[in-house]
Parts: structure tokens; sequence; C-alpha cells
């Protein structure tokens, strides 16, 4: 058995030698002169630079040529009349096709590969599959490590600036139809194990925020927000989802965030569903104490219901209590107000607008601070005589205050580290959708704008390289059973 082991490293380690000798050719001569032409030549950053280009571009094409030998070898050595893929008996093609469209980090190689057609295809017309390819992992031409690069790469540029880039980083010529088809499946992919590995993360941090140093209890903080998106086909703007998680340690410092968002759906179900489903996760897994729950956002209609519907009336996963969570109205949507009061109760010129507010501003974080900021405004507006415009614009300001009092009560707030305004949020909608989005002339189709959110939220979310690799598991577990007679398999199958 030693000696069989010993033989075939033997035999590996040749066929490898060889390999490298053959993609080498004529490359070896042109490397040699090239490096003999630095070292004659006086050195100077020009010729360097010259030198440095020419030298990744020999070692590329070298990278390119021992891919392409490898691949072809590996079936080569490997095939066998008869497979077993996805429950089903597959036999050999007699010829080898071509596949001249793979992509990889060094350029596009031409595959030779054999096709296994399904036995009973006369009655069941099932496509051809190509164990080799599978083998690779390619999705529509794309191997695994270059896939891994366009993903993020797609995430966060436009698609021509990714096959522009894709041609001068990599050699890889690829048109768009191929990248959209490539882009939309990895997202498939990419959405399967997105929540497992956000909640494995927000654990994470939670065990971080537990060992912590500080006065207060960590904090899970919970977000949301919308923002306008331009849909493609009638050029209507409507308004998509962002929300956000994030774990804050016992001295208020920000651990992690991670993100969800979705494109512009009447009632925005799909959102919701995934932040709560996010949260249950969280907590059902969570084994320490229970941080403080608290939930940031504006008073608009979704991120209201949202609270009632889903927040207030939520209960833990494991033990069925009626969880506490604090809602907190963004301090600068209630500071909004307060310069709508000063605007009715002083005018827009005069200085006392801008000392009222700027002092009804420190006084709202103070304890007991929207009352105190109500009677004040009540005060001025009993010694000033207002028009009736001005009068119905300092009750609209002072009611949004008045009826959100328990929800402003940022002093409290602050003191257990929770925070007071929606920042978070707010530039996750910045982040997520208007840097990549809302570039000039950009419109989007909803599934379009989904596929490239999926990437783009697990990208931001910092899960990137573990959710690939979850990605990568799942192609191997996809791969045809091992080659086989015909006996072989039918004895797998009755088994």
């Amino acid at each position: 058995m030693v000696q069989s082991i010993s033989s075939r490293e033997h035999a590996a380690t040749t066929s490898a030698s060889n390999l490298i000798k053959q993609a080498l050719g004529e490359g070896e001569s042109k490397l040699l002169d090239l490096l003999a032409t630095l070292l004659l030549e006086p050195m100077t950053p020009s010729s360097f630079s010259v030198f440095e280009e020419r030298l990744a571009e020999m070692l590329r094409e070298l990278g390119r040529a021992i891919v392409e030998q490898v691949v072809n070898k590996v079936e080569t050595n490997q095939a066998r009349r008869t497979i077993l893929a996805h429950g089903l008996i597959y036999h050999r093609l007699a010829k080898r096709t071509r596949n001249g469209h793979v992509s990889t980090l060094f350029g596009d190689i031409t595959v030779q590969r054999f096709g296994y057609r399904y036995s009973d295809y006369r009655h069941s017309p099932e496509p051809c599959v190509f164990p080799l390819e599978m083998s690779l992992g390619l999705i529509h031409g794309v191997t695994p490590a270059l896939g891994k690069r366009i993903g993020k790469q797609m995430a966060t540029t436009t698609q021509r600036r990714t096959i522009q880039w894709l041609l001068e980083e990599h050699g890889v010529h690829i048109g768009a139809e191929r990248l959209r088809k490539f882009v939309a499946e990895l997202s498939l992919k990419v959405t399967e194990h997105r929540e497992s590995l956000q909640i494995q993360a927000v654990l994470s941090a939670l065990q971080d925020a537990q060992r912590s140093r500080g006065g207060r209890k960590p904090v899970l903080a919970v977000g949301r927000d919308g923002v306008t998106l331009c849909e493609n086909r009638h050029s209507f703007w409507e308004v998509a989802s962002v929300a956000t998680i994030t774990v804050l340690d016992r001295a208020g410092k920000r651990l992690l965030t991670v993100y969800l968002a979705h494109s512009p759906q009447l009632g925005q179900a799909a959102i919701s569903s995934q932040m709560t489903s996010l949260i249950q996760g969280v907590l059902e897994q969570w084994e320490g104490p229970l941080p403080t729950l608290a939930y940031i956002a504006d008073s608009g209609g979704k991120e209201s219901s949202y609270f009632e519907d889903a927040l207030r009336r939520m209960t833990h996963p494991r033990t069925g209590g009626r969880l506490q969570w604090q809602r907190v109205v963004d301090y600068y949507h209630a500071a909004i107000r307060i310069w709508d009061a000063a605007e009715a109760l002083f005018g827009k010129r005069d200085n006392r607008r801008w000392q009222w507010a700027q002092c009804m501003l420190r006084l709202l974080k103070q304890p007991n601070g929207p009352s105190r900021v109500l009677h004040s405004a009540a005060a001025h507006a009993a010694k000033i005589p207002l028009s009736k415009t001005r009068r119905e614009n300092l009750d609209t300001a002072l009611n949004y205050i008045r009826r959100r009092t328990q929800w402003m009560q940022y002093a409290d707030f602050s003191a257990r580290h929770i925070p007071l305004g929606s920042g978070i949020t707010e530039a996750a909608c910045k982040t997520i959708f208007t840097q990549r989005f809302k570039q000039s002339g950009m419109r989007w189709s909803k599934a379009g704008a989904d596929v490239i959110l999926a990437l783009r939220t697990v990208l931001l979310s910092g899960i990137w390289d573990n959710v690939y690799d979850k990605v990568l598991a799942q192609l191997d577990n996809e791969l045809p059973e091992t080659y086989g007679t015909t006996s072989e398999i039918n004895s797998t199958i009755a088994a």
C-alpha cells in the first residue's frame, strides 16, 4: 500500500513537471530576455515600471496556460463511462466537446470535457451534464476564485466598470448578458446563507459586548428606513427599504452592524419578514443575559407600524415571555419639529427664533425634556399674538412631540447607552442605495435591484468570505457520485 501511494505521488510529480514545461513553452525564453534586458540597461523608474508590467503579463499568461493544462488533464485521468448525478444515471458520450468560454483569475481558457447523457433520454429528455465543469465549480463559465471577486466588484461598482476591470486586471472577456446571469445565480446562492451567517456575526458581537467593560448592559439596536429608487420600466420613484441591526457594548461602542435591504414593495412585507426572522434567530440562539432591546427610527408609517405590529408583540422564541423593546424617536426628526415651532412662534427673521430653538434642543436631552419643551412653547404662545396659520403650524409641531413624549426621553436613553438617533440606518440608505443605485442616469428593475442588494448587504455586513465558503461547500455537495460502473450505481440507488 505504501509503495502504491509512493508511486502515485511520483507519477503526479512527474505529470506536474511536464505540465509546467508545456505551459512555459516559448514563454521561458521571453522571460529570460526580459530579465536580461533589465540587468543590462541602467535602472530607471520608467524601465522598472515597464519591467513590472511586462512581468505581470507574462506571469498571468503562464498561470492561464498552467490552469488550462491542469483542467484538461484532470478529466482524462478520471472519466468513467457511467455516473450518478441528481439521482439519475448518465452515460458518457463518445467524444469530448469544447467550451471556449471558461473565465479564470488568469484569463479565458478552453476546456475539453466529456458530456454525459441521461440513460433514458428518449422518454425523459434531461439535459447533458458535464462532471468536469461541476468539479471546477463553474457558474456560467466562471471559476469560483474569479466569481468571488466578481461578486464583490458588482456589489460595489457598475456593470460597465466590472467588465472593464475584468479585462484589465484578469484578461477576461465577458459580455453583459453572461455577467448578469452569473451575478443573478450567485445572488441566489448567497441569499440562502445570508441570514444564518448574519445571526452568527451578531451572536459573536454580543459575546464580545458581554465581556466588555462598562456600567450598562449591551444594546441590540434595530432600525429601518425608506429611500426612493427609480424604477426602470416606467421611471417611477418608489420607496425601497433598509434595515439595520447593531450591537453596542457596555461602554456604548458600536461593535457590529448587519444590513438588510429590499427593492420597493407595496406594504414592505419582505423587509419586515427578514427583520423579524433575523431578530428571532439571534434571540433563539443567544444564551447569555438579554441585552437592552431598542428600536430607533423616525415616525413614518411603515416604521411605526413595524414597531406596533411586530416588535411590541414579539415574545422570546425560547421562553415565550413578552420582550420589552424601547422605542426611540430619532432625535433629528424631533429637532426639526422644534425648529418648526420656533418659526411659528417668532417668525423667520426674529433672532429669538434661533436662541429659543438652540435652548430647546439642549433642554430636550435633559430629564423630562419633551414636557419642558412643551411648557416653554405654551408659555411663549400665551404672550405672543399668532396668526391662524402660525397657530396651526405651532400645533402641528407640538403635537408631534406631545404624542411621542414617552419615546423622546433622551436623557434616560443616553444613560443606558441607547442611540438617540437613527444615524446608522440613515447612513445605510446612503451606503447601500445612494452610492451604488443612484449614479448618473441609473434606473433599476426590482428584480435587478434585489440581485445586487443581496450581494451588497452581505458585503457590508462583513460576512462575504464566510458566505462564499458556504456557497463553495454547497457546490461540493452537488458533485456527481463517485465514478463507477452501471452495476455499482444501480446498487447505490437500490440502497
